[in-house]
């Protein structure tokens, strides 16, 4: 049996919880508080070096050991939002095409989207609507925001 450990960091967008599992990210949640704990693991301490880079604008690329689980549909998705650079935004009816689909499915695309248990390594943040505006984020609007401003300032 694998345990899972879980850190929590502090971030410019609240606090993240950090779960690993057998040297692998497994999942980063939202609104965790620092009495969430802080286990020692090497891979929790690589994925909190690289979130600490990339929130001082140092990083733009996560090169970390991940896992999810999810559907195959789901697992499409985040492995194409991976590709969304630093700095740019795709809609969900645009990573519908790019994955070969039309782009009625672009609500399927927003579950998969919204179903991310990696946000920010696995940047579901710069998926938006089809008319550039912001849409639903599991962590909230204004977090989005706050990571497209880092990312790109003045964009929204």
């Amino acid at each position: 049996m694998t345990t899972s450990l879980t850190r929590w960091i502090d971030s410019p967008i609240g606090g993240l919880r950090l779960h690993s599992s057998a040297g692998l990210i497994t999942a980063i949640d939202f609104g965790a508080s620092p009495h969430d704990g802080r286990a020692d693991d090497p891979v929790l301490d690589l994925a909190e070096k690289q979130l600490a880079e990339y929130f001082a604008g140092e990083r733009h690329d996560f090169d970390l050991p991940l896992a999810s689980e999810g559907s195959e549909f789901q697992k499409k998705v985040w492995s194409e939002l991976r590709r969304i650079p630093y700095g740019e935004t795709a809609s969900y009816g645009d990573i519908a095409r790019r994955l070969g689909y039309e782009t009625v499915i672009a609500r399927a695309v927003g579950a998969a989207n919204g179903a991310n248990p990696i946000p920010i390594v696995v940047p579901c943040h710069r998926v938006i609507g089809s008319d550039g505006s912001l849409t639903g984020y599991a962590g909230g609007l204004d977090r989005k925001k706050t990571l497209l401003d880092l990312e790109q300032p003045g964009l929204f």
